[in-house]
Formats: structure tokens, sequence, C-alpha cells
């Protein structure tokens, strides 16, 4: 006791004083079903390319794609999001890799039904970038601009030979205007009603891609700043989010994650549909570079990401360590 008799009554530290407690009285709690593993898929290789930038993280081939899917799945993983590369003389101009059902992509969707089913959740990538050969996410007009409507034709054809590969989830990246109307339509109109939509409400323009541009092999020129969000832009984000969901989207994401915790519980207040939010290629390597510096504690650093991202309101977080911090939180669960 002070000089002050009992002050103070109220002493927050109390239910801090031991592990057991603070658990108890935790507000946010992670789970491995909140999470989804990227993946990446690269056509032509016998062997798993490591990607330099992120390391732990590899462009898969077909068996070992297949593989990490049913680890995911055993760790209790939710969702699988494939991203297909292909082999570079296939990119062209309208990326139509991206639209051939014996594509990349497609065929590991086919791959990774084939190998877990219905039991974990398949969704792709709706995007073009991967398929051009400029990088950019749409077709490109005469002065070489990305041409929205153009670009919205392809992402139909795109819904179209993912949905028929078996896909559970579409995720429909490239912000173009109307994207998630134009995509609904497709998906309906040849009676996959039951495919999910996940829109990439608010992408934004960042230098946190980096990582993620040697893990699809991108050809991109110049940048896209004309079509993903300005980084200073909050309000803009609500109205992409009104847009799509009007749109008919099932479920909105942020993009990325850990710079944009604002943005994400902003949204995340403010729908009454599954918010999801992607820590990205720069985010992991960020982590993962300072970890092998000895500079920070990988593991509570990685768990203390995802646990912010999970606090301000995601209820799923697309993460490079999906599988690894599902197989953690298993154990420490007994």
């Amino acid at each position: 006791m002070n000089s002050y008799g009992s002050f103070p009554g109220a002493r927050p530290r109390r239910l801090r004083t031991t592990p057991a407690l603070r658990r108890m009285v935790a507000e946010t709690r992670l789970h491995p079903a909140d999470l989804i593993l990227p993946a990446f898929v690269r056509e032509g290789i016998t062997e798993p390319v490591p990607i330099q930038a992120m390391p732990g993280v590899v462009q898969h081939t077909r068996d070992t794609l297949r593989k990490a899917a049913a680890e995911a799945l055993e760790a209790g993983v939710s969702g699988i999001m494939l991203f297909g590369v292909p082999e570079d003389e296939k990119k062209d101009g309208a990326g139509t890799a991206g639209t051939d059902p014996d594509g990349i992509l497609q065929v590991a969707i086919r791959d990774v039904k084939a190998e877990v089913g219905d039991e974990l959740v398949i969704m792709s990538d709706l995007c073009l970038d991967e398929y051009t050969d400029h990088g950019h996410c749409g077709v490109l007009d005469a002065d070489g601009r990305v041409d929205n409507d153009a670009t919205l034709e392809r992402y139909a054809e795109m819904a179209q030979v993912q949905a028929d590969a078996g896909v559970h989830v579409v995720g429909p990246s490239g912000m173009m205007d109307g994207q998630v109307g134009v995509v609904r339509d497709a998906l309906d109109t040849i009676g996959k009603e039951d495919v999910s939509i996940l829109a990439y409400t608010a992408k934004y323009s960042s230098a946190f891609y980096g990582p993620f541009r040697e893990a699809v092999g991108s050809s991109l020129r110049g940048d896209r700043k004309t079509y993903q969000q300005d980084p200073a832009n909050l309000r803009e984000s609500m109205r992409e989010l009104a847009l799509d969901l009007e749109e008919g989207a099932d479920m909105v994401m942020v993009k990325p994650a850990g710079p944009y915790l604002d943005v994400l519980a902003k949204v995340a207040e403010s729908v009454d549909v599954p918010v999801a939010a992607y820590q990205i290629s720069g985010e992991y390597a960020m982590v993962e570079a300072a970890a092998e510096k000895g500079w920070i504690d990988r593991d509570k650093a990685i768990f203390e990401t995802l646990t912010g991202i999970r606090r301000a309101g995601a209820q799923m977080i697309l993460t490079y360590w999906a599988t690894e911090v599902a197989q953690k939180l298993s154990a420490s669960r007994g």
C-alpha cells in the first residue's frame, strides 16, 4: 500500500500476471481455420524452385503442389489460393494462357481438387498479370493503357475456365471497375452459381509487392498506379466496397494487410460478409530477413503480425506462413 491508501483500485496488470491468465482473457485468438495458404505452381519444372526474396517459399511443381495442399489440409488450414506461372513463351498481350482450359492454373486446380476434394477450399487468382508479356493485369489499348472494359471480357472467360476446372472461390484481383459483376454474370451463365467470389476490394499500389513479382515471374513494365488504389486514400476503399457488394461479392479483402490495418478495421465494421486480408510477400520477406539477421524473434514476430491482422477484423488471413502457423497452433492446443 502506498501513501495514497488503496489507490489505484483498478489494476489492469492483475490480468497479465501469468501466461495462463493472459491466455484466458485474450480478446483475439488465432485458429488454423483463419488461415489461407497462397501457393505458386510453375509450368515446365521438375523440381520446386526457391523464391530468393521469400525464404522458405517455392514455385511448386504439380506434384509438390498436391503435397502442399494435403499438408495444409492436415494442419487445419481452411483454403489454398493458387497462382499459375506459365512458361515465358506462352505469354502474350492478351494473356491467353490464363483462359486456356489446359493452362497451368486450370491444370493445378484440377490437381488439387483430385487431391483434397471439397475438404480444403480451393481458391484461384483471377487476373491476367501472370500471363501477359507486358505484365499488366489487363489488356492494353492502342496507347498502351490498360483497357478496363476489354479486360473485363477476359476476366469473364477466366472465371468460366477456372470454375470448369473445379475451383470453389475465384479472386478477381486486377482492380478493374465492374469486375465483380462481370465475373458473377459469367459464372451464373454457365450454371456455376455456387462458385463464390472473393473480391479484392481494396488492393493498394504498394512497394511491398516486390518479392511476389519474382514468385510469378512477372514481366511488368511500368507500374499499376492507374488501377490499383492510392495508399493515401481510405474513403475510396469504402466506395469500392459498396460497389463490390452491389455487384455480388460474397467475401471482401484488403491487400496488403499490415500497412492498411485502419482500412481493414473500417471495412470489417461496415459489412456483414466475411472479410479477408492478404499478408503479402513484402511483409513476409521483411520478417524473414530481419529474423535471419538476428534482429527479431521470428516466431514471435509472425504471431504478432497475424494477431494484429485478426484483431483489426480479418476473419481470414492469406499468409505464406499458413501451414507452419496452423501446425504450431494445433501443437499448442495439445
